[in-house]
């Protein structure tokens, strides 16, 4: 779909109501994603946006239109299996995995994103896993920049401290457990978000230190399943949130490394610095942040500003990770 065929009703906050979109697949899916045009029908650049595991992209809806608004052409899409795009039972799609998101569901969001807006920079917002498909698709080379929230993957030791044991005993022990014996993960019945086809909670649940082993059995015809990571060479703003379990310091360090040729930066945020309590790994994008936290995001995504008053860690280019721990300059 070509922008100079979109044609939208005006609202009175600046933002076109939300346009259904179909993304096809190489291998043959079909994704339900939703267009957020400015109303104005002027557009300064593309924003791609990468929801968590078993979330829904209705999430981040208030987001896209926040970005509308200021004269982004946002695309928000549901991975297979997931909200709108899960056409069949969980159980019916065992073979749906977290790498055929990045590999596959990611890369048909960017190819159509760059296809329906020739000559606009390309830009990604993703949460949490989201952070992790860009390197796995093709098209995320032509990624201008990419701010990603609370992003890693899931492996168990990088989880905060405090709460590590209860955390692994929900999702590498309970969720592995329930997914053997129901043929996927109940998820919506026990209030943990979306159900999760067997092969994204066992991904989940046995991801090791390394993706070189997770993807291993991902590797045909002698071909690297790691091997659009390089291609990335745009900006990266990696936010951690200081009381999110999910995305420690370690855990986002382990996922930038990967990207080694992308200019990486990443910032902590504290809470209390925006006047809050808490943040965790869901709330940045609650609309109340819209004055402060979206506003820092926005700033960044058109200029490459970065927040103020936040600690603030840049990497230097550097080789894939190997288990152990990063290096990072303050």
């Amino acid at each position: 779909m070509n922008q100079e065929n979109v044609t939208v009703d005006r609202l009175p906050d600046g933002v076109a109501p939300a346009i259904s979109v179909t993304l096809p697949t190489r291998d043959g899916q079909e994704l339900a994603g939703e267009l957020w045009l400015p109303a104005s029908r002027w557009q300064i650049g593309t924003v791609v946006i990468n929801p968590a595991t078993a979330v829904k992209a209705a999430y981040y809806h208030r987001f896209a239109r926040y970005l509308a608004a200021h004269g982004y052409a946002v695309l928000t899409y549901d991975y297979r299996g997931i909200g709108a795009s899960r056409h069949r039972h969980p159980r019916a799609t065992p073979g749906f995995d977290k790498f055929t998101w990045g590999a596959c569901d990611c890369d048909a969001a960017l190819e159509w994103a760059l296809d329906a807006f020739p000559g606009l920079p390309l830009d990604v917002v993703a949460h949490s896993i989201g952070g992790l498909l860009v390197g796995l698709a093709a098209h995320g080379g032509r990624v201008r920049r990419c701010l990603t929230v609370g992003a890693q993957y899931a492996y168990w030791r990088d989880y905060a401290a405090p709460r590590r044991l209860s955390m692994a005993l929900r999702w590498h022990g309970a969720m592995p457990f329930l997914t053997a014996l129901l043929g996927y993960f109940p998820a919506r019945r026990l209030g943990w978000h979306e159900d999760l086809p067997a092969g994204a909670a066992y991904e989940w649940a046995f991801r090791p230190a390394r993706l070189e082993e997770a993807y291993r059995r991902h590797g045909r015809d002698g071909l690297d399943p790691l091997r659009h990571f390089p291609a990335m060479s745009g900006e990266m703003l990696a936010i951690g949130l200081s009381d999110d379990p999910f995305g420690t310091p370690a855990a986002l360090d382990r996922l930038l490394a990967y990207y080694r040729n992308a200019r990486r930066t990443r910032i902590e945020i504290r809470p209390q610095a925006v006047g809050v309590a808490e943040i965790g790994h869901f709330a940045y994008f609650h609309e109340r942040f819209a004055a402060t936290l979206w506003a820092d995001a926005l700033r960044w995504l058109q200029e490459g500003s970065l927040p103020p008053g936040h600690p603030v860690f840049h990497f230097p280019p550097a080789p894939p990770p190997h288990g152990g721990g990063h290096d990072h300059t303050r």
